[in-house]
């Protein structure tokens, strides 16, 4: 007997909630097993011995100074490049939208790279540098569009010649400088989990929860604007005010990943994309979704490069890129079949 319509649409609501019960229990399991990897050998016992600081103290200074920090960094960051991708791709109606083509990272990299090379700072000015040429790229955007009035495919191209701009910018800056403060500054540039610390993971981490509850709150209009903005106009939904919001919320966590973290590329245009092949269009199920695929791929890059080399000192931003470029082909062919 065919099942009725209200049956079958709640019968697909349980499978997507199953799947997305089953790919966060597989983040945490994957979270466990990440302890175990580094060039301290350490067994799954050990590392849940060292939770409840039942090891010797070598152990846990391992564990909670150096292991955890990176993989809940690592998670943070997943999460909050993810959601803003998925912002930035919902808002503009363009799949090709993430804070790498709005020319945030690229503002972020040109920050850094001022103060390195300008005045060798330390880490802490270093962030704040690369925090504020997010900033700037945001406001760059923001301003052009409301100004302006331009389209979501004009606001996508301007942030690729924001990109280009600071890129540009930044390359001028390393070749007129000396080969220590290049070297520092290149080294930034890669993406890397592991330098932040605990004060840094929390304030991503309060960033990254907030867009997540906007993203809940904001499911209706986003539904709405996914289908187009005349229907999301005639639900009485202002598409103008919803877009700038978010897109200034979103580019504020990608900003604040980038500044404590580096560039890492690819992880919010693909953890979006991936979503949605799994839970369809409905942000009720994709924004959680989102996050927890976000947090999933940078863990499984971060922790492959850690077993890669077995130092801990590859960055995590060339493992993104290099896994991440396929992938995303792979997904826009089977898309196009």
């Amino acid at each position: 007997m065919p099942l009725g319509l209200s049956e079958s649409f709640w019968r697909r609501a349980k499978k997507k909630q199953r799947l997305l019960v089953v790919l966060t229990a597989s983040t945490a399991a994957l979270a466990v097993v990440a302890v175990s990897f580094g060039t301290y050998p350490m067994n799954l016992v050990q590392v849940v011995r060292s939770f409840f600081r039942l090891v010797d103290d070598t152990q846990a200074l391992v564990v909670w100074n150096i292991r955890l920090p990176r993989i809940a960094a690592s998670v943070a960051t997943g999460a909050g490049l993810a959601l803003a991708g998925l912002f930035i791709q919902t808002l503009l109606r363009n799949p090709l939208g993430s804070p790498s083509t709005l020319g945030i990272s690229q503002g972020a990299a040109f920050g850094a790279s001022c103060v390195i090379i300008l005045f060798q700072a330390s880490p802490f000015w270093t962030a704040v540098a690369a925090f504020a040429g997010s900033l700037a790229a945001t406001v760059l955007i923001v301003v052009l569009g409301r100004l302006r009035g331009l389209t979501p495919e004009a606001v996508i191209l301007a942030g690729v010649a924001l990109s280009s701009l600071f890129g540009a910018a930044t390359v001028l800056l390393q070749v007129l400088s000396d080969e220590t403060r290049l070297a520092m500054a290149v080294a930034w540039s890669f993406g890397d989990v592991g330098r932040s610390n605990w004060t840094q993971i929390g304030w991503l981490s309060v960033a990254v929860v907030f867009l997540w509850f906007m993203g809940f709150l904001w499911r209706w209009p986003l539904n709405a604007l996914d289908m187009g903005e005349e229907p999301a106009k005639s639900l009485g939904i202002s598409v103008g005010t919803l877009r700038w919001q978010g897109l200034i919320v979103a580019a504020l966590v990608s900003a604040m990943a980038t500044a404590f973290h580096g560039v890492i590329a690819f992880v919010g245009l693909i953890a979006p994309h991936a979503a949605r092949r799994i839970v369809g269009a409905d942000h009720r199920f994709l924004v959680p979704m989102t996050a927890v695929l976000g947090s999933g791929l940078l863990l499984l890059a971060d922790t492959f490069s850690r077993v890669l080399l077995g130092t801990g000192s590859f960055p995590v931003g060339v493992v993104t890129s290099f896994l991440g470029a396929p992938l995303f082909l792979s997904l826009l062919l089977k898309r196009r079949s």
